[in-house]
C-alpha cells in the first residue's frame, strides 16, 4: 500500500480520548492520538500532509471519521484486521492539567510503501509499539530512509499501559531509533525507560544509535536538542496551563516544520541545523508551540499566525 504523495507523511494511530476530570460526573470524548495530532499541527502550520491511519466501523470510529473529514489532511485509511478503533482512557490531574492513560489499542495496517514525493516521514507512540502494525512501520521507516534528501522522525511518547515490560519497550525503542533521523522524547519517557539514568544521558544514548537529532522535552523547564556536535537548551515561556494534552505533539509539528525548507527547483528538502544559533531558534519555536497548546483544552495545536505572533511577542 502506497503512502500519500505529500511532502509530509504521518503514519500512526488516530483514537478517541475518553477524558475524566477529577470531580466531574461526565466523560468527554475527544478524537486525537499523537500521530494524528502531529499531522493536524503541521496542517495548521500550512503544510501539505498525508496521514496514514486506521479506525474501525464502530462508534469511536464514527467520531474519528467525522473529525478527520474536517482537518484538511490527505487521509488514507489503511485497512486493518480489527473492526475496532483505538480508545484511550485519559485521567486529568486537576492541579497540573497533566494526563495519565490506559488504552484499548487496535493497530494493524498492511505493509506500506514509500511515495516519491514525501521528504519527511513521522511516526511514533502506539504505532511503533503495538503489533502487528509496529513491525510494518519499522520496515517502512527503513525503506524510506534510504531515499536521498529524506528523513524519518519518531516521537517515542512512551505508553507503558500498552507494553508494561520495560525491557521489551526498550528493545522496541532501540529498533526504531536505529532507523530514525530525528527522535523526540520527554524526560518522563526516558525516566521510565531508563530509571537509573539522567534523561540527558539517556538522550545521548539514543543519539548514539544513529539519529542526527535527539530532542528532550522537559515540560515547564523547556527542551534540549542533542546533535553530534552540540547540546542546546531553551526555557519554556510562562503560560497559564489548562491541560497538557497534545502539547508534545504541537511541539513536534513545529519542530518538523522548521526542518523542511525549499530545495532545488522548489522541491522541499530536510535541512538539519548546523550552527548552534539556528538550532536554538528551531527549538525555541517548537517550545513556544507546545506552550501555546497547553493554554487550551484538549489537543488543539496552534495555527501559524498564532505561532508567528507568539514569536514576535517574545523577541
Amino acid at each position: 500500500m502506497k503512502i500519500p504523495n505529500a511532502p509530509f507523511v504521518v503514519v500512526g494511530e488516530t483514537l478517541v480520548d475518553l477524558m475524566w476530570r477529577a470531580g466531574a460526573d461526565r466523560v468527554h470524548a475527544s478524537p486525537g492520538g499523537s500521530p494524528a495530532n502531529v499531522a493536524l499541527g503541521l496542517r495548521r502550520l500550512g503544510r501539505s500532509v498525508g496521514l496514514v491511519t486506521c479506525w474501525g466501523d464502530d462508534p469511536p470510529g464514527q467520531v474519528i471519521a467525522r473529525y478527520l473529514a474536517d482537518t484538511g489532511l490527505d487521509v488514507v485509511r489503511a485497512a486493518g484486521t480489527s473492526p475496532r478503533s483505538t480508545v484511550a482512557l485519559a485521567y486529568l490531574d486537576p492541579d497540573t492539567g497533566s494526563a495519565t492513560y490506559d488504552f484499548v489499542p487496535h493497530w494493524a495496517p498492511p505493509a506500506l510503501e514509500p511515495s516519491d514525493d514525501a521528504v519527511l516521514l513521522h511516526t511514533g507512540s502506539l504505532a511503533v509499539i503495538v503489533e502487528p502494525g509496529a513491525g510494518r512501520v519499522l520496515e517502512l521507516c527503513a525503506r524510506f530512509r534510504r531515499g536521498t534528501g529524506r528523513a524519518v522522525s519518531v516521537d517515542l511518547n512512551v505508553r507503558p499501559a500498552v507494553q508494561p515490560d520495560r525491557g521489551e519497550y526498550r528493545a522496541a525503542v532501540h529498533r526504531v531509533a536505529e532507523v530514525a533521523d530525528v527522535v523526540k522524547a520527554s524526560d518522563e519517557d526516558l525516566r521510565w525507560l531508563w530509571p537509573d539514568s539522567d534523561p540527558q544521558d539517556s538522550a545521548r544514548r539514543l543519539l548514539g544509535l544513529g539519529p542526527r537529532l535527539v530532542v528532550l522535552t522537559r515540560g515547564a523547564e523547556g527542551a534540549t536538542a542533542h546533535t553530534a556536535d552540540a547540546a542546546v537548551s531553551v526555557p519554556a515561556p510562562p503560560v497559564e496551563v489548562v491541560d497538557t494534552i497534545g502539547a508534545g505533539d504541537s511541539f513536534q509539528a513545529a519542530l518538523l516544520d522548521g526542518l523542511v525548507r525549499p530545495g532545488a527547483e522548489g522541491r522541499p528538502s530536510v535541512r538539519f541545523p548546523v550552527r548552534r544559533e539556528a538550532l536554538r531558534r528551531l527549538l525555541a519555536r517548537a517550545v513556544l508551540a507546545g506552550a501555546l497548546a497547553t493554554t487550551r483544552e484538549g489537543a488543539r495545536p496552534p495555527h501559524r499566525r498564532e505561532l508567528d505572533a507568539g514569536e514576535a511577542g517574545t523577541s
